[in-house]
């Protein structure tokens, strides 16, 4: 039995109506939204409007025109920094953070912008405290991830945002970890900027994304070109989405993140939380059971989203997660995950750490089966 368990990098399988929308949009729409007034043109440009307003709807976001699909949640992180920061501009982010931010934060110093990195306790959590006193009179954005995807750590979003409003700031969210996992409300946690991929929680394919952003926010785009109407002269059109949305979309992947949110709203995320939960505290129960492994991260199941990173004393990440390839067929990831500030904030660089990831598709039986494999690496 093959098992999956690195969701927090890709979901995999995806609910059944996901496979069904991108066959469809293939085979029996076939082109592109916004490029021709004939019917499989306009079907396309309906499905593209559907789907964000699934989006929207899933986030509270009135007004879906907000939502600019893009091809990663990278992709929506580089445009909301590097469309917004100048130079002499102030950020403060936290040193949890992945390098789909950390490394746009990185070049935008380089450019004159000055980045504050708040650090992060052992299990990585970040006190709302610190970053409202990290915020200076010049501080245009404050920009962190929702939910760690080293050790799972939710942080407290619904804190800062209004810290960062009060103090005249705007708040960039990464939810990479949490979109469709975690209850998101734009509004209620005074969110101007959030960004996610589409192949993660919200159950879609890999090359979607979107970012949402607020009224009043003004950003310069990353790409200009043709993007179907507004063709009458060389300047990008203003009108939101299409200013930022250049080049030919995604439509059958889009029609997959159309597909899953709408699983998502279906099921419900409470669900979906607490069936990730549940399989988080099974998870946390038997490797507490190991006397050579330490975990990272909080203790407790609703404190995280759903990762799960260890080390084993005197074993090398890489080598367990080879050996549960190769000798168990279960899939985890090791190493440093894209995140060498976190690894660095919890003790884990330069080996980094085994990540397990369960997602809702998961099995208690898959995860007994994952503990008694790793009982016996680590008893070997």
């Amino acid at each position: 039995m093959s098992i999956y368990l690195d969701n927090a990098a890709t979901t995999f399988p995806k609910p059944d109506q996901v496979y069904r929308a991108v066959e469809h949009a293939l085979i029996h729409i076939g082109v592109a939204p916004g490029r021709g007034g004939y019917r499989r043109g306009i079907e396309a440009t309906r499905l593209v409007f559907e789907a964000r307003e699934a989006v929207a709807q899933l986030f509270g976001v009135g007004d879906s025109s907000r939502i600019v699909f893009t091809h990663s949640a990278t992709e929506s992180l580089n445009l909301a920094v590097g469309g917004l920061l100048r130079a002499g501009d102030h950020v403060v982010s936290t040193t949890m953070e992945h390098n789909s931010l950390v490394r746009p934060l990185h070049r935008a110093a380089q450019q004159g912008v000055e980045v504050t990195w708040v650090e992060g306790d052992r299990s990585g959590f970040v006190d709302s405290r610190r970053i409202g006193a990290a915020i200076r009179p010049n501080t245009r954005l404050v920009a962190l991830s929702h939910c760690s995807n080293v050790t799972g750590v939710i942080q407290p979003v619904g804190e800062i945002g209004p810290l960062a409003r009060q103090a005249g700031a705007l708040f960039l969210v990464d939810a990479a970890q949490s979109a469709g996992c975690l209850p998101i409300d734009v509004a209620g946690m005074a969110i101007d900027l959030l960004a996610a991929p589409g192949h993660k929680g919200l159950y879609g394919v890999q090359g979607t994304g979107f970012l949402y952003v607020t009224e009043g926010v003004e950003l310069t785009p990353l790409l200009v070109g043709g993007s179907g109407g507004h063709s009458t002269g060389p300047e990008p059109p203003e009108t939101m989405p299409d200013r930022f949305e250049s080049g030919t979309l995604n439509t059958p992947g889009i029609a997959g993140l159309k597909a899953g949110v709408e699983f998502i709203r279906e099921t419900g995320i409470e669900n979906i939380r607490n069936r990730e939960n549940a399989l988080v505290g099974q998870l946390l129960a038997g490797l507490r059971e190991m006397p050579a492994v330490t975990i990272h991260g909080p203790d407790a199941p609703e404190r995280r989203g759903g990762v799960v990173s260890f080390t084993v004393a005197g074993c090398d990440p890489g080598e367990i997660g080879f050996r549960l390839d190769q000798d168990y067929d279960i899939s985890v990831r090791v190493g440093l995950h894209c995140a060498y500030s976190a690894h660095r904030t919890i003790g884990t660089y330069p080996a980094g750490t085994v990540r397990v990831s369960p997602g809702y598709f998961n099995s208690e039986e898959e995860i007994a089966a994952l503990l008694k494999a790793l009982r016996k690496i680590v008893a070997g």
